[in-house]
């Protein structure tokens, strides 16, 4: 798999020699499924038909010594210690296990962000409402400064405790899913543990999009991160990190499995158990990262190439829409472009023949969505929000400024139809 002579080039040929696309199909929504390449393909296909050869010995024996190199793998990428970093199904799972394996009693709060994912938010609310915990979110108004972010945690903290109650644990993000922008996930964790708050960190998109490696340092309590989103990993496949004086916490899995720790095992077995799935995403991670150290030239230059895409594809994007960025500065350092499409919603319900009513917000952005698929065989994440229609565009090594000017003339032509009233109204 080494690579002679320069570094590849990235943009388009990669797409085309590298990875599984349509020749017809515009990736421009990496975040949300990810892709892998070929090499790496090759490699998932080779272990399931080992695994099927003969399944019994491949899963019970060989699948221990083969998941050992794959966590080292994803373990160097957080800078973290292997005998912490276990690899599970998804970053929801993550925060499931985390969360159900605490006792909640009475006066005990979940603080979560507005931005959550919306499945984590869920799991908040339903314990909220199956246990003694307390759901208490933190609304968020984009653009705001880190530091704004960091006070507004400090001050919940604050504000709970003078009220009687326990803020026991904190749930934040890395780089919130929508709108897609970069947390100050470190600074948050450091609120944590100055109050005294348990702190997991939703790293859905992390490992592979942003560097992690201080992880040791920052000192979450509890972190979990999607390795298919941004990794080069095929799905399912993520990680869970948990620090060395929390792990005596976790005891068993959701859903309960055939290993419960304190029974004369750990949580090594606890994660490595015979599995039900395909452990072959899990055993990709090495070869996927092996493939991004020599094909595509390491971490950083992934990430340089990626960060200024989204940046330099954003503003463009912004310009030939006449419209602007959600965010142009720290939080804007990631592999996301939010844009806000030129469309007028009016909360006024009478408002005037060309002008949207606040109500029909959902329903437009559902019609650019399908169109998206439709007309131009693409997948661009639209969505109402803060009283405006927002895409995310996500930057990606097989993506070029091309592919961003493409993107502009095509919604700027769908705003312009929404204008001129061609959204059918829905049943």
């Amino acid at each position: 798999m080494e690579q002679s002579g320069p570094p590849i080039t990235f943009g388009r040929p990669l797409r085309a020699a590298q990875f599984l696309f349509s020749p017809s199909y515009t990736p421009l929504n990496h975040g949300s499924h990810g892709a892998f390449p070929l090499v790496v393909r090759s490699h998932q296909r080779a272990l399931q038909d080992a695994i099927e050869a003969r399944s019994d010995p491949f899963l019970r024996l060989t699948l221990p010594s083969l998941l050992l190199p794959a966590r080292t793998a994803a373990a160097s990428l957080l800078g973290a210690p292997v005998a912490n970093t276990f690899f599970i199904p998804n970053a929801t799972a993550g925060i499931n296990i985390v969360l159900h394996n605490l006792t909640f009693h009475p006066g005990d709060v979940i603080i979560y962000l507005s931005c959550a994912y919306k499945a984590c938010i869920n799991t908040v609310l339903s314990l909220s409402a199956t246990t003694p915990a307390i759901a208490h979110r933190i609304d968020l108004s984009f653009p705001l400064s880190p530091a704004r972010l960091v006070s507004l945690l400090a001050d919940a903290i604050a504000s709970l405790r003078a009220r009687g109650l326990n803020p026991r644990i904190a749930m934040f993000d890395t780089v919130a899913t929508f709108p897609g922008l970069r947390l100050p996930w470190e600074s948050l964790v450091a609120v944590c543990r100055q109050h005294d708050v348990f702190s997991l960190v939703d790293g859905a998109h992390g490992i592979g999009h942003i560097d992690l490696r201080h992880l040791h340092v920052t000192k979450p309590d509890f972190f979990t991160s999607n390795c298919y989103k941004w990794l080069f990993v095929p799905r399912p496949c993520a990680v869970l990190y948990v620090a060395e004086e929390r792990k005596g916490m976790i005891t068993r899995g959701v859903p309960t499995s055939t290993v419960l720790v304190g029974e004369g095992q750990g949580l090594q077995q606890l994660f490595e158990g015979t599995p039900a799935g395909d452990p072959t995403p899990y055993l990709c991670v090495e070869e996927a990262v092996r493939w991004r150290e020599e094909v595509l030239g390491g971490e950083e230059r992934i990430r340089e190439y990626c960060f200024d895409l989204a940046r330099t594809g954003g503003r463009l994007v912004a310009k030939e829409l006449g419209t602007e960025v959600l965010d142009d500065g720290e939080m804007a350092e990631c592999c996301f472009a939010m844009v806000r499409l030129p469309l007028s919603f009016d909360s006024d319900k009478e408002a005037g023949p060309r002008r949207l009513r606040a109500e029909d917000g959902p329903r437009v952005v559902a019609w650019i969505t399908e169109t998206l698929v439709k007309d131009h065989d693409t997948w661009i994440p639209v969505q109402y929000f803060q009283g405006a229609a927002w895409t995310r565009l996500s930057a990606q090594v097989y993506l070029e400024i091309a592919d961003f000017e493409w993107a502009a003339r095509i919604l700027k032509a769908l705003c312009n139809r929404v204008m001129n009233e061609e959204v059918p109204e829905r049943d």
